[in-house]
């Protein structure tokens, strides 16, 4: 592949925040949310990377190549045939960090398409199927970088090509009845973490049990929300993590027991449930959250990552 041409003129992109499994859909569901993250770069003549950060994680990530937005960016130069001089990239986050809804999958599909933007032809060098895929890696599993990526509601998984794992995802459209509310807490847990206090196995009615429901949510998100809440029971990995976040597991708990459509939000502790926007029943469930959780009204966005200006 020929050394790519770089465009001179900054670009800026917003990429949705995301809530990944939504119940029984564990590593393979994602939904897009109405939070974005932006970002801006340009190719500079400078060698080496100034990098600004305001927002969520402006006091802790990192300001060089390892930071996880330029280090995205680089994979995606180095996948369409070579890398910039220099670059200029700053950050407006507003997705919390280490909460559940995606921040990471953010940097990740903003930094891939920022690159991608900043290449002429790079749509060309690098598409979408090949974008996911990248950013699966880089991830480490799809569910929230295609919700990222693409939008909407997301179906993702892995299959074996020439030897690999490539990712892939499909897209459900969204009843557009379907809000989201997004009871954030102010700790953190690490995907890690949670991921290790998952068992080996399960039983088999459990297996059962998960992918039916896991069935049904195609459904109910695509245009039965009355089937929401009985489409987000989890039977996988929920009650496992328990330990790793006692006031969100007894707050999904709560209010399923009232029939309502919640869960944990990805590797948690955000929890987040699927509504019909009712304003009495939003009312009703920020009171039972107390003071323990950030409230948050969420649209589910349509589009995932896009590019702003060119």
């Amino acid at each position: 592949m020929a050394k790519p041409t770089f465009r001179a003129t900054p670009i800026q992109v917003q990429v949705p925040a995301t809530s990944a499994n939504l119940g029984p859909g564990f590593d393979c569901f994602g939904l897009a949310l109405g939070l974005h993250d932006r970002y801006i770069a340009q190719i500079t003549d400078e060698v080496g990377i100034d990098i600004d950060v305001a927002g969520e994680g402006a006091e802790t990530v990192r300001r060089d190549e390892k930071n996880l937005l330029v280090k995205s960016m680089l994979k995606g130069f180095e996948y369409m045939g070579g890398k910039p001089r220099g670059l200029s990239v700053r950050a407006l986050n507003v997705i919390p960090h280490g909460r559940g809804l995606g921040s990471s999958a953010s940097a990740i599909v903003g930094g891939l398409v920022l690159a991608r933007a900043l290449v002429l032809s790079g749509n060309e060098r690098m598409i979408d199927e090949e974008l996911l895929d990248i950013a699966n890696k880089l991830e480490g599993h799809p569910d929230n970088v295609a919700a990222a990526l693409y939008g909407g509601a997301t179906i993702a998984w892995q299959e074996p090509q020439h030897g690999h794992l490539v990712a892939r995802a499909v897209g459900i459209t969204v009843d557009p009845r379907i809000k989201a509310l997004a009871f954030i807490p102010s700790t953190t847990v690490a995907t890690s973490k949670a991921r290790k206090l998952l068992p080996d196995t399960i039983s088999h009615s459990d297996a059962v049990a998960n992918s039916t429901r896991t069935a049904l949510l195609v459904h109910a998100l695509s245009g039965r929300p009355d089937l929401l809440f009985t489409a987000t029971q989890d039977f996988l990995h929920q009650k496992y993590r328990q330990e790793a976040m006692p006031k969100s597991f007894a707050l999904v708990q709560k209010l399923r027991g009232a029939g309502v459509a919640a869960f944990i939000s990805g590797a948690g502790p955000t929890v987040l449930v699927l509504h019909l926007g009712d304003a009495k029943e939003i009312v009703e469930l920020t009171r039972v959250a107390g003071e323990n959780f950030e409230v948050k009204q969420l649209e589910i966005s349509a589009s995932g990552a896009a590019v702003l200006s060119s």
